[in-house]
């Protein structure tokens, strides 16, 4: 039975410049690896021993991306190792099989939104509205699934991120402030719905997960082992469970690690 390796990507496995934390001196900063490309300049990397510990994954589970990015924004990516079977985009709104999106889940997705939440132009609405211009930079619509705003972090105001909360908790939906990014999405939206409809297709009995957001603790909840970075909402908050271990790492060096953790989980069941 094989093993299955659900992971978030951004901020956990692949990272920004502005999210590599290279805190050692220059002579020692790892080498690194582009994983992807945007508008013609690079954006997203790991370290080249993260990319060949990835590539060796390959021969011992399966490997799903597991992301609230769009479907577009993840088929940018270019990562190391064989293309992988399946991912989860949107945050579990598009199963991928072959990089194509599975229309039966999806549709399954979307009427469970449709029963459980409020709906999107609701809470759309209310983000648009209620944000100040001053640091908001952009308001965007993801697959017709959740809404997010890029903001400039150093002003933004604490209280309205609670106060937005609070609403968006009475509609059924959640909200994660990742970076720049303040994500609202509704509560039916998980990605452990889509990785325990990959795992009954691969007929895994192993699961292994890794994220550094809130919108990744439903994720590492549902996996057999997981592991969270040193950064992150969910080390800001101190958020861990028992299965999932903790690590001191930040920045792309806890991507290297968390990578060396599935291949070690992995090999060694």
């Amino acid at each position: 039975m094989p093993v299955m390796v659900a992971s978030d990507l951004d901020r956990t496995l692949i990272y920004s410049a502005a999210a590599l934390a290279l805190t050692m001196p220059d002579a020692r900063a790892p080498r690194l690896l582009c994983v992807e490309v945007h508008e013609s300049r690079p954006l997203s990397y790991m370290t080249e021993s993260a990319a060949r510990l990835l590539t060796d994954l390959a021969g011992t589970a399966v490997f799903v991306p597991t992301t609230t990015r769009t479907r577009k924004q993840y088929l940018r990516i270019n990562l190391p190792g064989p293309a992988p079977t399946y991912a989860i985009c949107a945050n579990g709104g598009h199963l991928l099989v072959d990089g194509v999106s599975d229309g039966d889940w999806h549709r399954q997705v979307t009427g469970r939104l449709a029963d459980e939440c409020a709906p999107l132009a609701e809470v759309s609405e209310h983000l648009l509205t209620s944000a100040d211009p001053v640091w908001v930079r952009k308001h965007r619509v993801a697959e017709d699934l959740f809404a997010y705003l890029v903001v400039e972090r150093e002003l933004l105001p604490e209280d309205w991120v609670k106060e937005l909360a609070v609403w968006a908790g009475n509609r059924g939906w959640t909200v994660s402030l990742q970076g720049r990014k303040l994500y609202a999405v509704p509560g039916p939206l998980t990605k452990s719905a889509a990785v325990r409809e990959v795992a009954r297709r691969t007929g895994a009995d192993l699961t292994l997960g890794a994220g550094d957001s809130l919108l990744d603790a439903d994720l590492l909840l549902a996996v057999d082992r997981g592991w969270r970075p040193g950064h992150g909402e969910l080390a800001d908050s101190d958020w861990t469970a028992p299965h999932v271990g903790a690590l001191p790492e930040r920045g792309v060096l806890a991507g290297e690690r968390i990578v060396r953790e599935f291949l070690r989980a992995s090999r060694g069941r």
